[in-house]
């Protein structure tokens, strides 16, 4: 009680006002999870880990961070709701099925509780890994609390130092803040500015809806101009945002599941506007758009599969050579089988809610096929640089982890389609069809591995969450070939 009063009495003395220009902080840059970056980054980061919005009781992320750090944020550890979704988590809590939420200032008289249920559990399950979820935003938000999140840069020459806002025993406010962060701006080279209009630009949105645009005008536009006009400068402002990115983070995105799934997006709709200007058809410029819509979606609202927070590397990933080699080939091998998968089931839905010619199949399995050609070159030499990056950093080349085996299985499956292919086994609606079924096992090697299975040497790119989205897409994609399939449309050639 002596401390909670302390801490308040210094709040109103030395930091008297600095909350009250809150709007004034964001630019000023601070030390946070081994990165330095722009306060607003850091405060809309931190609060959107603990709760999954960007502001608490009204109060935007950057004020909200601002009064927790200071001591002051007694107030908001009501209004900050911890997301409960794990059933024996929730019993252990005190919460009923039906909830899923609990707030801070409850979470944390269970934070002792909780880290001797994780010490007693041997087995890394699905429970224990929830426990440690739960754990750590109350542990991030004490820690927060004592003003350990936000730091300020101490110039001397060309060292600089990073203090917590609360070990400062001389008054501030929001002007001297103002001249701490001059002086580091001056003397250190950083990418504070850049990161701000990354941050504010928003550029991934206005994607959304200049995509979803492009799509519109493929569709109802018998010329095919109006679309691929959109297409090429929706590659040109994606490109740009990821650019921004790589400069902020000095490596190429492709070190989560967040920047994965956009870089994936932006290397469908590329290789697609390729084809396209060999096939001169515009379904490549159809289910270019349709996943790059699809990918930015996740994006913008899979908030607790996908973090966009950029942060740094484990030891294995810090050697850009292999990081972009490796990954990016891979990246793009699932782009150009997102991409057949895209055209495949645009042909089964209009195969069954219109009818198409056997020359029309024919035609669209030639699209299919030219598609799925890029993706399984670019996977087999994926494959390839992953076992010499392994051979370098682990010392063998294989080793039958998850990541590898599934990797593996999806080569061999859709090598396997096109040797049924070649060979007349399979004919042509079931090569559009398999082609259809086939990326399940892509989405297998890419999410499930992480969001299932859950174990091995690629554990550094897993992340909570996200086993039913890929359970829901696993049955859509099911239903969809069980209802195109079966009734799938032909009519004799004209």
């Amino acid at each position: 009680m002596r401390l909670a009063l302390l801490t308040f009495l210094l709040s109103l003395s030395v930091f008297a006002g600095i909350c009250d220009n809150y709007k004034d902080l964001g630019e000023l840059a601070t030390l946070n999870n081994g990165r330095v970056k722009p306060y607003m980054v850091a405060s809309t980061e931190f609060i959107k880990s603990l709760s999954g919005k960007t502001s608490i009781d009204g109060k935007s992320a950057s004020e909200a961070f601002c009064l927790i750090s200071l001591g002051d944020g007694a107030q908001l550890s009501d209004k900050i709701m911890v997301n409960v979704s794990h059933v024996e988590l929730k019993k252990l809590v005190g919460l009923s099925e039906k909830e899923n939420e609990i707030s801070m200032s409850k979470a944390k008289t269970f934070k002792e509780i909780t880290r001797a249920e994780i010490m007693s559990l041997k087995e890394n399950n699905s429970y224990k890994k929830s426990l440690n979820k739960f754990w750590y935003k109350i542990d991030q938000f004490e820690k927060a609390s004592l003003g350990e999140f936000w730091t300020i840069p101490s110039v001397q020459g060309k060292e600089v130092s990073w203090t917590a806002i609360t070990k400062i025993s001389t008054e501030l406010d929001i002007n001297l803040l103002k001249d701490y962060d001059q002086k580091f701006k001056a003397n250190i080279d950083n990418e504070i500015a850049l990161e701000l209009i990354y941050s504010k630009s928003q550029i991934f949105t206005w994607s959304m809806l200049i995509a979803i645009i492009g799509i519109f005008l493929t569709v109802l536009l018998k010329n095919a101009t109006a679309g691929l006009i959109t297409a090429w400068s929706l590659v040109i402002i994606e490109a740009v945002g990821m650019a921004m990115r790589v400069m902020i983070s000095g490596r190429a995105p492709i070190t989560n599941m967040y920047e994965t799934v956009l870089f994936s997006g932006f290397g469908a709709l590329f290789i697609g506007l390729i084809i396209y200007q060999f096939k001169k058809d515009k379904i490549f410029i159809l289910g270019g758009l349709g996943y790059n819509i699809l990918c930015l979606f996740m994006m913008k609202f899979a908030d607790g599969m996908l973090s966009e927070a950029i942060s740094p590397l484990v030891p294995v990933l810090r050697d850009n050579f292999w990081l972009s080699t490796h990954v990016t080939t891979i990246i793009l091998s699932y782009a150009a089988l997102a991409l057949s998968w895209m055209l495949a089931n645009i042909v089964l839905i209009r195969g069954r809610f219109g009818s198409l010619t056997s020359k029309d199949l024919k035609y669209y399995e030639d699209l299919i096929y030219a598609a799925i050609k890029v993706g399984i070159v670019l996977l087999a030499a994926g494959i390839i640089l992953g076992g010499i990056w392994a051979d370098y950093s682990w010392g063998r080349f294989w080793g039958w982890d998850p990541k590898e085996t599934w990797s593996l299985i999806v080569l061999l499956i859709y090598v396997a389609v096109l040797h049924g292919k070649s060979t007349s086994w399979i004919n042509t609606k079931g090569f559009i069809i398999f082609s259809a079924a086939g990326f399940m096992s892509v989405m297998m090697a890419w999410f499930g591995v992480n969001y299932i299975l859950a174990t091995g040497l690629h554990s550094y790119g897993f992340s909570e969450g996200g086993a039913i989205f890929l359970m829901t897409f696993f049955a859509t994609q099911i239903i969809i070939i069980l209802l195109t399939a079966t009734r799938l449309k032909t009519k004799k050639n004209a």
